[in-house]
């Protein structure tokens, strides 16, 4: 079976409402050689209908259901059923621009030695988020890692782990883990992934935090 260049997890919960935007997208991306897992973790509204009449028009897009546990055990579930070389995820309330693979990829053969790949976010909506530190307070995005846009070696985890499963703040503590072991880590501004944040029911406001 081929190798696909990206594996792209969406995990999802309770999104049936937008998460067609999502997979709409992924689909509509420059860059072919992917495949994306969508990881369900226990919804009940309907999603599973959406997800299952992309999957039968795009056999790259596959379905996965799980008990609900939060979305760091989503993704983890997803790792660990990733086939691609480097494994990138794209919330269920989030978009790509059209060149966001396409673009992520020419960074990554341009330099090899990068094992996690980050940045480059449009925030739509509010630019604040809960601060991993005190959750009493927000600090701006921009002060951030988003998960969303991390591009990481699907063997890097093999070395570092998955992600803590802790309320929020599971990207920043991936991002800090890596650093302390010394992972290659290049930060891109192309603004690609679209984070929307301008509902009250947004991924960090409800299912794990930035």
């Amino acid at each position: 079976m081929t190798i696909p260049f990206f594996t792209v997890i969406i995990c999802t919960y309770q999104r049936a409402h937008l998460i067609e935007r999502a997979l709409t997208s992924l689909q509509q991306q420059v860059e072919e050689d992917w495949e994306a897992l969508v990881i369900d973790d226990g919804s009940t509204d309907g999603t599973d209908h959406i997800v299952q009449r992309y999957g039968e028009a795009d056999p790259r897009i596959r379905y996965v259901t799980k008990d609900h546990q939060g979305s760091a055990s989503a993704r983890n579930h997803g790792i660990d059923l990733a086939r691609g070389l480097f494994v990138t995820f794209l919330d269920s309330d989030d978009e790509y621009e059209r060149d966001h693979l396409s673009s992520r990829r020419s960074m990554l053969l341009a330099y090899s030695m990068v094992q996690l790949l980050h940045g480059g976010v449009r925030v739509v909506g509010d630019e604040m988020v809960i601060d991993k530190d005190d959750p009493t307070k927000k600090i701006h995005v921009n002060d951030c890692v988003v998960g969303g846009t991390f591009v990481i070696r699907r063997a890097l985890f093999d070395k570092v782990g998955g992600f803590d499963e802790v309320p929020y703040a599971e990207d920043t503590l991936f991002y800090e883990r890596c650093t302390r072991r010394g992972v290659v880590i290049a930060r891109t501004d192309h603004p690609t992934y679209i984070y929307y944040r301008d509902s009250p029911d947004t991924l960090t406001s409800t299912y794990g935090q930035t």
